[in-house]
């Protein structure tokens, strides 16, 4: 089982899409996923929350999720207001080594990388399982400062880091969007991977899914994807794919 961890430089930046464009992808060369959602936060007991998302955006059906609170909060803040046990790194752990049978694993974690899922961060997860993190990053201002600051984190803990994603690219980037695309490398030390258009959440799964492997770099997706490079047959330049 390969495991690939998605995490965000905030929340809002785009990690659910990222994850089912992530998931669709692997399913077009035949990958059996499986997407594991540890906490969420926001949600009552009867919403679809974003597993639902992913499964309508991407067509993968084996999901997981541990916990959800319905306070939107951090998933430990949510869960004390609530009396909730807050969940541990162990459970965790073992209740995504136990989808071991895909091919793929996803794990979406809640906001940035020290959003604490429980009695953890998904920084511990990553690290308790030894396995890469994918960062979204948003466009904008404030973008170069966060990133670096998550992939840094990444590098202290010995976590490596698979690449940036940037979750929603506008349909008419401003300056500030247009040079940090280009800066983000430069000071992360770390390449884009990805490019996401904003709106692509509101696609329809059959667009979204054509669409979704021309978002990614070809020999990026073959190394953390398993994707055989030839596989890739829509493959737009990043950054220029629009709604």
């Amino acid at each position: 089982m390969t495991v690939l961890f998605v995490t965000g430089t905030s929340t809002e930046v785009g990690k659910t899409v990222t994850t089912a464009a992530l998931a669709a992808t692997a399913r077009a060369a035949g990958r059996t996923v499986a997407v594991c959602k540890p906490a969420q936060t926001g949600v009552a007991a009867t919403d679809p929350g974003d597993l639902a998302t992913i499964t309508a955006l991407s067509g993968v059906t084996r999901t997981l999720e541990l916990a959800r609170y319905p306070a939107p909060l951090a998933p430990d803040t949510a869960a004390r207001r609530c009396g909730a046990a807050l969940l541990t790194l162990t459970e965790t752990a073992s209740a995504i080594a136990a989808l071991g049978s895909a091919d793929l694993t996803l794990v979406e974690g809640a906001g940035g990388l020290l959003v604490r899922l429980g009695e953890f961060t998904l920084l511990d997860l990553a690290r308790e399982l030894a396995a890469p993190a994918l960062v979204v990053t948003a466009p904008g201002l404030g973008t170069l400062n966060h990133s670096e600051l998550t992939v840094r984190a990444l590098a202290q803990a010995g976590v490596p880091c698979a690449g940036l994603v940037v979750g929603s690219w506008p349909q008419h980037p401003d300056l500030a969007a247009r040079t940090n695309r280009t800066d983000l490398p430069r000071v992360t030390g770390t390449e884009v991977v990805g490019t996401l258009p904003a709106g692509a959440a509101s696609w329809s799964p059959p667009r979204f899914r054509a669409v979704a492997p021309g978002w990614f770099t070809p020999t990026w997706a073959q190394r953390y994807l398993g994707i055989p490079e030839d596989e890739h047959a829509f493959r737009p330049e990043p950054g220029t794919i629009t709604a």
